[in-house]
Formats: structure tokens, sequence, C-alpha cells
């Protein structure tokens, strides 16, 4: 604490800004982490639970009823929807074939739901590149501040430029470990969000196929 302090104490604007920037990047970056394992965790259990009962309906009203309290984060009933809903009239959509149109349907709701999915992993990567950039370029100012501060006192020595240097990289350090948290995350949470599309894409194509097959019969 003493060295942050010391390093704080000498440091100039931009030191300072490049600190306050990487401390922000890291509460942001685990407010993300916190949010989204909660989120994808939770979704995952939806699907695990909403698709079996779903399938062991009587027939898709029933169906849909009893998705509804489990899909939690609503992935699995807009597909549903989509499936059961109809082209608007006076439109393009309206003259296509009745299943491009379902699949139309279909896509949209499926993409809606992964953007749900995905929603932060962006700004983890951006974190997770820029962090170690960042925390060197503090490294690198606060040296050459340092430096700048002995030479205009006229004396150099071991003594006097191994304390601010030292202080100067925790600045790198500190991009480290905001970076590593980050970067790790994302890669949990793609493997987390891919398995989680294979499942919505696999009852979407279920979906579409249990409508046509009805359409087919009546």
């Amino acid at each position: 604490m003493d060295g942050l302090q010391a390093f704080w104490d000498r440091s100039d604007g931009i030191g300072r800004t490049v600190a306050a920037l990487l401390l922000l990047m890291s509460i942001s970056a685990w407010v993300l982490i916190l949010w989204k394992g909660w989120l994808l965790r939770r979704a995952a259990r939806d699907i695990a639970r909403g698709v079996p009962a779903f399938w062991a309906a009587p027939a898709l009203d029933a169906a849909r009823e009893r998705l509804a309290p489990m899909d939690r984060e609503q992935l699995l009933l807009p597909l549903v929807d989509a499936a059961q809903a109809g082209a608007r009239g006076g439109t393009l959509e309206a003259h296509g074939h009745a299943d491009s149109q379902l699949t139309r349907r279909l896509r949209d709701a499926l993409h809606r739901a992964l953007g749900q999915l995905q929603a932060g992993q962006v700004v983890l990567a951006s974190i997770g590149s820029t962090a170690p950039f960042i925390g060197l370029f503090g490294t690198v100012w606060g040296i050459y501040h340092a430096l700048m501060g002995i030479a205009a006192e006229g004396s150099v020595g071991i003594d006097k430029v191994s304390g601010p240097v030292g202080e100067a990289l925790v600045m790198t350090a500190a991009g480290l470990a905001v970076a590593i948290p980050a970067v790790l995350a994302y890669n949990v949470f793609g493997r987390w969000i891919a398995g989680s599309e294979a499942e919505l894409e696999g009852f979407a194509h279920d979906l579409r196929e249990l409508v046509l097959d009805a359409a087919r019969e009546s």
C-alpha cells in the first residue's frame, strides 16, 4: 500500500487517469463476469428443464403453458410464439410460402435470443485485449515522469531510480490483473453460449418440423 500511495503521489494527471481507467475496467469486468455467469447458468438450467417439459405436453397450447414458468430468461417462449404466429397481411412476408415464413420468424426469434445471451461479450473481449496495453502505457509514462523528476533534481543514482521505476511497473501488473479474468471469463462464457445456442437451434428446428407436419395433416 505504501508503494501504491507513493506512486499515486508522484504521478501526474496522465498517470492517475490511467490508474483510474484500469480501476473502472476492473470493476466493469467483474460486474459483467458475475452477472453473465448467473445469467448463463440460469438460462442453461431453464433450457434443460423446459425443452423436455415442452415435448412431454399433449398439445402445443398446453406445452406453451407448461413452458412459461420455466423459461425465466424468455429464450424458448419467443420461438414457440414465432412458430404459432402468422404473417401480417399486405407484407412481402405474406407472399412467401408457409414454410419460408415460418423459417424466417424462427430465425429472427433465435437471433434475438442469442443476442441476449451474448450481451456483454464484446465488453469483456475489449477489456481483455486493451487492459495490458493501457497498463504498459502507464508504466512507460510513470518511468518517463520519474526520470524527468530525477533529472530536474540534478542527482542520479541507483537508489534514486529504482524506487520510482519499481512503482511504475505496478501499472503493468495492474493491466494484467484486469485483463486475465476478463479473457478467461470470455472464453468460458463463449463455450456456455455455444452450448445454449446448439440447444436453441435444435429446439427451433424441431418446432419447425412440428408445425409443418401439422399443416400437412390438416
